[in-house]
């Protein structure tokens, strides 16, 4: 799709200085922008770019007030880098904008859905699915009976959503996510052997969730797995049965949450981080990448290491670390000296 200068200032509520009129139908980066690409400038290391970028359109802050002759059309905001973010999401919701059931694919006779979906081919909806107002289902996705999933969410191809879970509005679930396996549940015998413990449980996402490419969140035991609104998944994440994730906490990629804990509010949890089961992490915690966590968290700390140490503490400690062969050289001359002295 084009759009003229005037309809993406429109859209931002900016204003045009050059060519109103010119046309654009791809994004670029600045030092790649092409004839016919929109491109944003907002980081002033990048300033000299705008003089030689071949963009078309260029979103600059309100502020900014060219040198140079300028060969881009200028839009002019409040925020570029907020103004360019806005334009993607349209951009995507153009983009994503299927509309209709297609062949083949399978929707039970008691499954349910609202106005303007999309079902994608070989798509499966089982038994008493109820499916939102344009919620867009893309090819080869699973779900299983009686899941619900909200208004404007988005299932990308290859998904799996067990029975009986639950997913929010403007929720993304992106290609090779499983929502609600079973649990890792087994209990030994008097002879060592595991036998499995049922899952009964289901899953519980709510609103505004994204759940990155091949994560997986494990139905509870009993009860529910529950992600609470705004949390933001990365790919390749594993959650475990009756885990409890507050609002807006964000987790990067490769972390691994054992059953049963809770974590708050607005935490910020990096890739690769180790949690055990049944302990309480407080709201706001930061804990930086390929940390273990091992204990409960109070509000507000920062973690780092394995086992994770207070922030502060483990860059003071990082420092002998590195210097540990130094200081083991200081000791062993300071035992040559001694012994030396002594005879």
């Amino acid at each position: 799709m084009k759009f003229t200068a005037t309809q993406i200032a429109g859209i931002l509520e900016g204003e045009v200085l050059g060519n109103p009129e010119i046309t654009v139908h791809k994004l670029s980066k600045i030092e790649e922008g092409e004839n016919g690409s929109l491109t944003f400038l907002a980081n002033p290391k990048y300033t000299h770019y705008i003089y030689s970028t071949k963009a078309s359109v260029t979103i600059v802050n309100k502020d900014f007030e060219p040198e140079q002759d300028l060969s881009t059309t200028l839009i002019k905001v409040e925020d570029a880098y907020n103004a360019f973010s806005k334009l993607l999401e349209y951009y995507n919701q153009v983009k994503n904008n299927k509309v209709g059931v297609e062949n083949p694919s399978y929707i039970a006779e008691s499954a349910t859905y609202g106005t303007d979906i999309y079902l994608g081919a070989f798509a499966y909806l089982g038994e008493n699915v109820k499916l939102g107002n344009n919620v867009k289902i893309y090819p080869n996705v699973y779900i299983g009976d009686n899941v619900t999933i909200g208004d404007n969410s988005v299932v990308f191809a290859g998904a799996k959503i067990y029975s009986d879970c639950s997913i929010g509005k403007e929720c993304v679930i992106h290609s090779g996510a499983i929502i609600g396996a079973d649990g890792f549940g087994f209990s030994p015998d008097e002879n060592g052997v595991y036998k499995k413990v049922p899952q009964t449980g289901n899953v519980i996402i709510e609103d505004h969730v994204d759940v990155g490419a091949g994560t997986t969140v494990d139905r509870a035991t009993l009860g529910s797995t529950i992600l609470r609104n705004g949390v933001k998944l990365d790919n390749q994440i594993m959650i475990a049965h009756n885990v409890e994730i507050g609002e807006h906490t964000a987790i990067a990629a490769q972390t691994g949450v054992a059953g049963s804990t809770k974590i708050g509010k607005h935490c910020l949890i990096g890739g690769q981080v180790g949690i055990v089961g049944h302990i309480v992490i407080g709201d706001r915690v930061k804990i930086q990448a390929q940390s273990g966590i091992g204990r409960n968290i109070k509000d507000d700390e920062v973690l780092q290491g394995s086992p994770a140490l207070n922030y502060g503490d483990y860059n003071k400690s990082y420092v002998h670390f590195k210097n540990l062969p130094k200081i083991v050289q200081k000791i062993s001359e300071l035992e040559k000296r001694t012994q030396n002295g002594s005879h």
